[in-house]
């Protein structure tokens, strides 16, 4: 059973990583998007998407909370036997090395607001396109 913790904790560690690769990756996109003209970096959805993503990374900071990924890969890792964390295998190994630098919690708070105000600050700058709501042929602003 300690292989399917492991397998678990590990497929959790590939989400958390996807979504920082999002979160950082999305605003770097925007930016050269807007530079090179690509249309779908004014999509709502990537938009809104991508500023709840943050947004609720700086929430939870603000609040003192620890990631929910990071509590779920840590309790799986304690379950399969790994006593504390970054034991194990490859995947774990190198996306944590990646992911995971020491600094104080108030550092990284600074850190994820500021991110946050630019990616807000991306949306005036860089302004996002509305939906069109069938049946109307119109934009709700």
């Amino acid at each position: 059973m300690d292989w399917l913790y492991t397998f678990l904790a590990d497929l959790i560690l590939i989400l958390h990583f996807a979504f920082v690769a999002f979160v950082v990756a999305g605003l770097l996109t925007v930016w050269a998007g807007w530079l090179l003209r690509w249309g779908f970096v004014r999509n709502f959805w990537f938009r809104i998407t991508h500023l709840l993503g943050i947004g609720v990374v700086a929430s939870e900071s603000l609040a003192g909370m620890v990631c929910p990924l990071t509590v779920w890969e840590n309790n799986l890792r304690m379950l399969a036997g790994g006593g504390e964390r970054y034991q194990g295998s490859f995947a774990q190994h190198w996306l944590h090395r990646v992911m995971f630098f020491e600094a104080g919690e108030s550092t990284f708070s600074i850190l994820y607001v500021l991110f946050f105000a630019a990616v807000a600050l991306s949306w005036w700058l860089v302004k996002p396109r509305w939906p069109v709501f069938a049946g109307r042929g119109q934009t709700h602003p």
